[in-house]
């Protein structure tokens, strides 16, 4: 068995007194996908917050995140900070919203870039357009303003911030919600394409089954905030032993 890069032990997050996610385990190696699938409301993008360190202030939290032989569960800003981006890349659902609207993309990648490495403009240029011939966006995108792209653009240049430090983990909360078919299997295929390249392990939240299905090495269902099955894809989908996996995948007409 592969020795896991990130390993989430009993985690549990509660907002004043009520509890969002009861005693959630699983782990993922280096170049694995995870999908953490469920309806809304279920706590998918709690657990991506919890190991980001983007939970709210009001948030209390326990339980066990070691992330490379490190426990990242309580850093402190600063030490949240080494590892944004550097070790932990995020994409959010609607990625161009992330990017403030008058600035171009370019200058706020290379601004965020600069407080993990000392890289001059022009090298952070040569290094982006690279990555970016890899991501089917054409290098004038740089010098864009956020809201003059696309759906699918957008969802590309969050790719391209959240990976353009070669993070070991990617963390995408519902990456292609907001997308048609086509953009949504691009997007897919560019994630597929980021782990075969460069081992990245990947943890995205979904409600959309059929990504999973794509996408997945291993699959956790949660339902409430609760663990209601965590296994291999084939597992998941061939042999789900829960009634609500069934009848998530069911609905999916898979």
């Amino acid at each position: 068995m592969a020795e896991s890069l990130l390993s989430v032990e009993k985690l549990r997050v509660s907002y004043f007194e009520r509890e969002i996610l009861h005693e959630i385990s699983f782990s993922v190696a280096a170049g694995e996908i995870l999908i953490v699938a469920g309806e809304s409301g279920s706590g998918k993008s709690t657990i991506l917050k919890s190991i980001g360190g983007l939970l709210d202030k009001n948030a209390s939290l326990s339980g066990k995140i070691l992330f490379d032989g490190l426990e990242i569960t309580n850093l402190s800003d600063f030490e949240r900070r080494k590892l944004a981006g550097e070790a932990i890349g995020y994409i959010f659902q609607n990625a161009g919203a992330s990017f403030c609207p008058i600035r171009t993309v370019g200058e706020q990648i290379f601004e965020s870039v600069t407080a993990h490495r000392a890289w001059n403009y022009e090298f952070f240029r040569e290094r982006a357009e690279k990555l970016m011939r890899k991501l089917n966006l054409d290098a004038k995108t740089l010098d864009e303003y956020p809201f003059r792209l696309s759906g699918g653009m957008s969802q590309r240049v969050g790719i391209l911030a959240a990976t353009i430090l070669r993070p070991k983990l990617l963390l995408a909360d519902e990456p292609t919600s907001a997308l048609d078919q086509i953009t949504r299997n691009d997007v897919v295929n560019e994630l597929l394409s980021l782990r075969k390249r460069e081992n990245l392990a990947i943890i995205l939240v979904t409600h959309d089954l059929s990504v999973a299905k794509r996408l997945a090495d291993k699959i956790l269902v949660l339902k409430r905030g609760k663990t209601i099955e965590f296994g291999t894809r084939e597992q998941i989908f061939d042999a789900p032993k829960a009634i609500y996996t069934r009848e998530l995948i069911e609905a999916a007409n898979l």
